[in-house]
């Protein structure tokens, strides 16, 4: 059966950005500017983006095009004792795919609330209580009862990705990319150009921007530069390959490469100027030092800024709006995240692709339901930490070891130039190789030695062991037995 192709180079850009362009490059970007340098942190920002995030997609996109498959079967191909990677990553998008759709549930919600500002004056108190129904007796293995009032957002943000998925490439994925992507970005244009010019505004950008170079001599600002595009790219958990794998034959890898991770890091840029603006303009109304208004991750984009909208001027419009911006950045990600996992068991079960999106969406809403619990943003809390911070990084480093060190990486060098308006010398088998591998080696060594030094977030060692470190361990003896089968099918 002759594989799907994208419509066009537009469309599948546009996917690609979609999905590199998330609610992290909203909620985390601009903090971790902020944290480790302003300015400066450009600087290691870049190197990272040009030493790792173009390589690593380049290579992603090469794989992907060459071998026209999903991770397991490409990985497979070039070593069949490392499906059970491609297994891993796929599974590291389905547990994503499974807590992530959730957040976009909650800006879902927010976009109807920001309407009135239904928070009132306490957004703290409203998210966490009102809002989630958490309270102190919760815990990620003690979840409570289920918040019905979220079941239907999820079911909302489940049929999107359904319908893209349903609908194939070229017939959803890249229809819907071609709506959210131009909007996403005019919207948060919108919202720079009404912000920019608000009190104390201006003062925020400058906090976020201005340089502290002394933290360029840091190794930790470093490992956050490239940890924030390992993070941001959808590189290293079987997206990008599947996205590559329904490219037409001519296609320009290189150029489409270096266009996806200039756009989503600009993206990032644009969405630290908006989220600083008005962190700045919020410091000033309510005369505070800034650094005292700043956080990241849901308390920034659930209880700060939904503050700073109370005090912004026509907030019945601009709330909506940055709340609509978030579930767009949300969903362009989910749809490329269902995807990675509907290739992977297409090519592994031969079956149709209505059958299996249909199947992985049913299974995917159900175990959504896990964290729409009174305590589900605490699992959503441990697991994310552990995806992130351990499997992702884990999986990227084993990629770029299988890929730069077990097989002939120049010939994958060769094939992209050969596509390509302008070809990638020596430059980036040295960042595939030593430069993205010694980052990876570094920062997932500390991030392991940080994790069994002290439980992160105070959850109990019970929780940490079997939600954490034992959630990983079974997702690798899965893809391990998975392999096995796979090499008892194919013995005669």
């Amino acid at each position: 059966m002759k594989r799907e192709q994208w419509g066009s180079r537009t469309g599948f850009i546009l996917a690609a950005v979609g999905s590199a362009v998330g609610l992290g490059n909203i909620w985390r970007f601009p903090y971790m500017a902020y944290e480790n340098g302003g300015g400066a942190f450009f600087i290691p920002y870049l190197f990272a983006m040009l030493t790792a995030g173009i390589p690593f997609m380049i290579l992603e996109f090469t794989l992907g095009h060459r071998y026209r498959s999903g991770a397991p079967r490409t990985l497979a191909t070039l070593n069949a004792r490392f499906e059970w990677l491609g297994w891993f990553q796929v599974m590291i998008s389905a547990i994503i795919a499974f807590y992530y759709v959730v957040v976009i549930a909650w800006a879902i919600s927010y976009t109807g609330f920001a309407v009135t500002q239904s928070w009132g004056e306490d957004s703290n108190g409203f998210f966490f209580g009102e809002f989630l129904g958490l309270t102190g007796d919760q815990s990620p293995s003690r979840l409570g009862g289920l918040q019905w009032h979220l079941l239907l957002p999820l079911a909302l943000a489940w049929a999107a990705s359904y319908f893209a998925t349903y609908r194939g490439v070229k017939g959803g994925i890249e229809k819907i990319n071609k709506v959210l992507m131009p909007l996403l970005f005019l919207m948060v244009l919108l919202l720079i150009a009404r912000i920019v010019f608000l009190p104390g505004a201006l003062d925020g950008i400058n906090w976020m921007f201005a340089p502290d170079f002394s933290k360029i001599r840091d190794l930790k600002v470093w490992s956050a530069a490239y940890g924030q595009i390992f993070f941001t790219l959808s590189v290293g958990f079987a997206i990008m390959l599947s996205y590559a794998s329904y490219l037409p034959e001519k296609s320009d890898i290189n150029n489409n490469a270096f266009m996806t991770v200039l756009m989503n890091c600009g993206f990032s840029m644009l969405a630290g100027i908006m989220i600083f603006g008005a962190l700045g303009y919020m410091a000033a109304a309510q005369d505070k030092a800034l650094t005292e208004v700043v956080s990241s991750g849901v308390g920034l984009a659930f209880v700060t800024l939904p503050t700073a909208i109370n005090l912004l001027p026509a907030p019945g419009i601009m709330g909506p709006l940055f709340f609509l911006a978030l579930v767009f950045a949300g969903v362009s990600s989910h749809i490329s995240i269902a995807e990675a996992v509907t290739t992977g068991l297409m090519d592994k079960t031969g079956w149709s692709r209505p059958k299996t999106a249909t199947l992985f969406c049913a299974a995917g809403f159900l175990a959504s339901l896990l964290f729409i619990t009174q305590g589900g943003l605490l699992l959503l809390d441990l697991v994310d930490y552990f995806i992130n911070n351990i499997a992702l990084l884990g999986a990227c480093l084993l990629e770029l070891l299988l890929v730069g060190w077990l097989c002939r990486l120049e010939d994958y060098r060769q094939y992209a130039n050969r596509l390509s308006e302008f070809s990638v010398g020596g430059w980036w088998r040295l960042c595939i190789k030593f430069v993205s591998v010694g980052m990876l080696v570094v920062i997932l060594f500390n991030n392991i030695a940080g994790a069994f030094r002290e439980n992160y977030g105070g959850y109990s060692d019970r929780e940490v062991l079997f939600l954490g470190w034992g959630m990983i361990a079974l997702m690798l003896v899965v893809a391990v037995l998975i392999n096995a089968g796979s090499k008892t099918e194919k013995t005669p």
